[in-house]
């Protein structure tokens, strides 16, 4: 595949050519500007395995509108789409279409990296075979689960996204702060705002869970609690973290924590842990804990100079669960706690339901990796379909005056 399957895409070129045509581009979207007329915006992804294809549709729409990511978070699938739009540059580079390379070049499966056994019940699962078949599968995986604690070890992934960030110069954190973690230069407040550009510096916020201290963490801002050395450590290793799907990847494990008695005070002030700091970590999946961290870049009792836009991948709370088994007793009970705190937080913040937008990602299954071409591409129209459907109605001026009701009210 080629990048234009992508971008040239009958469906995509229309999309692009009606919101040209209406000239949705000239919209204000943001008060902070580059000397390009760009509008810089925040952007927090959920997760959602391979549906992550979407996502690229989504920031590639808002790319062609003239608007840049000035800071990014994300987990798991969403943690990879912003870790890449981070590690291609600065804010004010267009980027999406990096990603589109880096994805058709990539057979998915290929991280489905543990053995036979493994690889044939992660099929049946996809393909939802008869109960049997899944307790025979099961049977046969049972020592990759208790001696590795997952089917797979995610070598693959961090291979293939070390590489893509190391072909960009960007081999530590300090290699990614130098080029993303900078606010540009050509940066300016739109004209009649009375604001200035003091305090504003891009930021990135990966999402993974602790599970040793059951501590969410958010990546690299709290880096320095298990690597001495953060500004050394691979980036990559952030999202291999935040995308362990538990027991489909092992847990990523940091051992050598620092333990001294400056750690010991950084874990009790950053994360309120107060025991003895352990000698190694297990990260899993940060949609354990917090799926869609839209919360992440949130002020209290301002009028933001730029809106933190957030994107979805499918809708949730559409129907009541059917509880009738042991095994979807279970699944209800997973994604009740993996969306807890994301719902609470939107509740209680009923603004935000003015920037988030969802994804339809119709039959599509977060966990086939066995993704085929065509299927790539609809997502990714799907992507950009709901780009355009919320350019469309967010309204930058409204909803700073929504902002500015919250504050007098507070």
């Amino acid at each position: 595949m080629k990048t234009t399957d992508f971008t040239d895409h009958p469906d995509v070129k229309k999309i692009i050519s009606g919101l040209r045509t209406d000239k949705i581009h000239e919209r204000p979207f943001s008060d902070v500007l580059d000397d390009n007329n760009n509008q810089y915006v925040e952007l927090v992804q959920e997760g959602g395995g391979v549906l992550g294809v979407a996502l690229i549709g989504y920031t590639y729409v808002m790319e062609q509108m003239g608007l840049r990511f000035f800071s990014l978070a994300g987990t798991s699938a969403g943690s990879i789409n912003a870790m890449m739009l981070a590690g291609f540059g600065s804010a004010s580079n267009r980027k999406s279409e990096q990603i589109i390379s880096a994805l058709v070049n990539k057979n998915l499966y290929d991280f489905v990296d543990g053995n036979n056994d493994s690889k044939d019940f992660i099929e049946a699962l996809v393909e939802k075979a008869k109960r049997v078949k899944l307790i025979w599968k099961g049977w046969q995986i049972i020592d990759e689960i208790f001696d590795d604690l997952g089917l797979n070890p995610g070598d693959d992934f961090l291979n293939w996204l070390s590489k893509i960030l190391k072909d960009n110069n960007v081999k530590t954190i300090a290699d990614l702060n130098n080029l993303f973690g900078k606010r540009p230069d050509n940066l300016m407040i739109r004209p009649g705002i009375d604001k200035t550009l003091d305090g504003l510096e891009p930021r990135l916020s990966i999402i993974t869970a602790d599970l040793t201290t059951e501590t969410k963490v958010e990546f690299p801002k709290m880096s320095s609690l298990y690597w001495a050395n953060p500004e050394k450590v691979n980036p990559a290793i952030f999202v291999r973290a935040s995308m362990s799907i538990p027991y489909f990847f092992s847990p990523l494990s940091v051992k050598n924590i620092p333990r001294n008695a400056e750690a010991k005070k950084n874990w009790e002030t950053m994360v309120s842990f107060y025991g003895d700091v352990p000698k190694e970590v297990k990260f899993v999946d940060g949609g354990i804990m917090s799926n869609f961290p839209i919360d992440v870049f949130h002020k209290k009792n301002t009028i933001p100079r730029l809106p933190t836009f957030g994107v979805r991948l499918g809708v949730d709370r559409d129907k009541a669960n059917n509880i009738t088994s042991p095994l979807n007793l279970f699944g209800a009970m997973f994604n009740s706690l993996r969306h807890l705190h994301d719902y609470d937080f939107i509740l209680r913040n009923p603004d935000y339901k003015l920037l988030i937008q969802k994804i339809d990602i119709g039959d599509h299954d977060w966990l086939n990796f066995a993704l085929k071409d065509e299927a790539k591409v609809d997502l990714f129209i799907r992507g950009a379909r709901a780009a355009a459907e919320f350019l469309r109605k967010f309204d930058w001026v409204q909803y700073k005056i929504v902002r500015n009701q919250l504050k007098t009210i507070a």
